[in-house]
């Protein structure tokens, strides 16, 4: 037996949890018409055969068809979805692995235009800033409803050979009659005091003991501390806690801190990169001092140090790492194996949660395996022909096309022009609060150091450099750089920099600084702030109707905060044109999509951030000495099969090109480029 404190078993009830490890409530975005088929359980099977104590499945299943999903969550109120999640139950068990899952009616925290067009319904009139719909205030049949909802889903659930279930009490409908900002009935269910506001939960918890018994285990993950003016304040949290024990209907406290309505809130309360780590560790353990109750916790908790000093601190019974099992869902096992270097880090990108709140579905950035379990593979298996493999670039796209082929078992060499790997990763660690980003990279040259992977930096590779080698495959992953035409003009502004000229610091920046972004991603905002920050005027302009669409919700946050007390406008609907020199000054031709509308406004410097355009001389270079001449064959590709292409009987290896190198995409794409290539190499 270790020692460890995380590999200590915890009793929960009559259930032994064989370590400390948890994956919390979330809701990767994978069901099929609402229920969990093969692609969720094999995404939860993979922790859970890794080692994962409890795996809390689904963010969100919705117990009442006035509560339809915002994203693609499970439908709890559907009796067809028992067999689904039995079938999701016994791949966990299999493993030894607890399964539990969240059940929750959404209130405001949805919208009336999905699923069957019912209003939703909630104790505020007010809609929440987030999903934007006005709510019908709930009536007494509305709340009879709902309470046997919750005791009907629960009752599946247990069906279903679920352990546990676990309430969701914050931002959602349960929360919504809690909280005195959300609660604005009157009555027995009203605001005026915190006997009527927990009135609510508690009935609910009272229809779920009477349908499910005694043995089955019950919870809440819900906010003791709002962190806003009136709202749930530490002291009010702390006896919501005590209540909630007091009743002997609850098994164990999911703790949280914070609200979710908006961007901001929700990013406060799930922080990202470059905040810090834990925040709500150390309230979690006031929680469990006060109640004595088996006590949850998860907040960007992303690495075992924490989750260790949070366990052996007594803070914590069970520790949730949530986003680091999207990174890595081998953490456990690692950890028992003594591999805790090996383990590829979470980067707090929040790509993930970003995806699904813009009903896409949950991907990590930099594992391009999560959520594909059932086509691309965690763990890398020897190939049974050992090949010379050449890489150009150590960008995300070349540097796991490194590691994998050398997880193949092939010789792998690699030429990179700079003295540093990283390519644009590498610039997007000049921001300090991106610095966790550059973790891509130091992982997985790390994983090629293990496998003695040969790096030839400082050295701009010819083909000639390649082809001595005599290599069975070529890699180009050369990315790019940055596009200076503007839409459709081909021509290249010459008077205006690139973002990245300003982001790494080779020009300084300007008096009142024009920064026109087309692509909508970090490179512009990061330009901003670095421009914000020195002092100048910023205005940052869009053709599009939103800017930085690509950002995405939380990482946008950051963003906006650092810029909201400096000099910085946002324009939207407005396209540049041209730029000329007009004496010290630019003069830019404005117009828009719109109209034939056409203004001129001066700046000291036009910023252009437009995308890449592929550094792809080599790979044309070497393209008719390929067997492939360059091509791939997609239908192979997507099924997991070798590239078997031979367009030239003389050629003398395969050359494919990757990431950035073939079009401006992002990270993720890059490295899902190298991973499904390679693995079958």
């Amino acid at each position: 037996m270790s020692n460890d404190p995380l590999l200590q078993p915890f009793q929960l009830k009559h259930l032994t949890l064989k370590n400390r490890i948890m994956t919390t409530s979330h809701e990767p975005a994978y069901p099929e018409g609402g229920m969990p088929t093969d692609r969720y359980v094999a995404y939860h099977a993979e922790r859970a055969k890794a080692g994962v104590a409890l795996a809390m499945t689904a963010g969100s299943a919705a117990v009442s068809r006035d509560s339809p999903p915002v994203f693609n969550n499970i439908l709890a109120y559907k009796d067809e979805v028992v067999p689904h999640i039995q079938r999701l139950t016994d791949a966990l068990h299999e493993h030894g692995c607890a399964a539990m899952i969240q059940l929750t009616h959404l209130g405001r925290r949805t919208t009336w235009n999905k699923g069957d067009w019912l209003p939703s319904v909630s104790s505020s009139k007010h809609r929440e800033p987030a999903h934007r719909a006005f709510p019908k205030l709930a009536e007494d049949w509305d709340i009879e409803r709902i309470i046997s909802d919750f005791a009907d889903a629960a009752e599946r659930m247990q069906a279903g050979g679920m352990d546990g279930i676990e309430l969701q009490v914050y931002g959602h409908l349960i929360d919504q009659f809690w909280s005195p900002l959300t609660n604005d009935l009157d009555g027995p269910y009203g605001g005026a005091t915190l006997n009527s506001r927990m009135k609510f939960p508690l009935d609910i918890l009272a229809a779920i003991r009477d349908r499910v018994g005694e043995k089955f285990i019950v919870g809440l993950r819900y906010t003791a501390d709002e962190a806003e003016a009136g709202g749930i304040d530490p002291a009010e949290g702390l006896e919501i806690s005590k209540r909630l024990t007091a009743t002997g209907k609850v098994d164990f406290l999911n703790v949280v801190r914070g609200r979710i309505h908006t961007d901001p809130a929700m990013t406060d309360l799930i922080p990202v990169q470059g905040m810090a780590n834990a925040p709500h560790l150390d309230f979690a353990g006031a929680v469990k001092a006060a109640t004595g109750m088996p006590t949850f916790h998860a907040a960007k908790i992303p690495d075992l140090a924490t989750a260790r000093h949070a366990v052996a601190s007594g803070l914590l019974d069970m520790v949730g790492m949530t986003r680091a099992h999207m990174a890595d869902p081998h953490i456990v096992r690692k950890l028992i194996e003594g591999r805790e270097d090996d383990i590829r880090p979470c980067v707090g990108a929040t790509y993930c949660l970003d995806r699904i709140y813009q009903a896409g579905e949950a991907l990590c950035i930099h594992n391009a395996a999560t959520g594909r379990e059932l086509s691309m593979p965690h763990d890398i298996t020897p190939s049974d022909t050992r090949k010379k493999v050449v890489v150009v670039g150590t960008g995300p796209a070349g540097l796991e096309a490194a590691r994998v082929a050398a997880m193949r078992g092939h010789d792998v060499t690699v030429f990179e022009a700079a003295g540093d790997p990283g390519g644009q990763i590498r610039l997007t660690a000049q921001n300090p609060r991106r610095r966790e980003m550059i973790s891509i990279i130091d992982w997985r040259m790390s994983q090629c150091a293990a496998r003695d992977v040969e790096f030839r930096f400082n050295t701009w590779a010819e083909a000639q450099d390649v082809t001595e080698l005599n290599p069975d495959v070529v890699i180009i992953a050369t990315g790019g750089m940055p596009n200076m035409e503007l839409f459709e003009s081909k021509q290249e502004q010459s008077l205006a920099i690139s973002a990245w000229d300003m982001i790494a610091g080779d020009v300084a920046p300007a008096g009142n600084i024009l920064i026109y972004d087309e692509s909508g991603d970090h490179p512009a905002l990061m330009a901003a702030e670095t421009a914000a920050n020195a002092g100048t005027k910023v205005e940052i302009m869009t053709p599009d109707r939103t800017f930085s669409p690509d950002i995405m919700a939380m990482n946008l946050v950051p963003y906006m905060r650092n810029l909201q007390d400096k000099d910085v406008t946002f324009t939207v609907t407005r396209r540049l044109l041209n730029v000329v020199r007009d004496g010290n000054q630019l003069t830019a031709t404005i117009g828009t999509d719109y109209s034939d509308l056409k203004t001129e406004k001066s700046y000291d410097q036009v910023v252009v951030n437009y995308g890449t355009l592929p550094l792809d001389d080599l790979y044309f270079d070497l393209k008719p000495l390929s067997v492939n001449g360059g091509a791939v064959d997609h239908d192979a590709l997507i099924a997991g099969n070798p590239q078997t292409i031979s367009r030239n009987p003389e050629g003398s290896f395969q050359l494919f090109r990757i990431g950035d190198a073939v079009s401006a995409r992002n990270t993720h794409a890059a490295i899902y480029d190298a991973l499904r290539l390679m693995k079958d190499i």
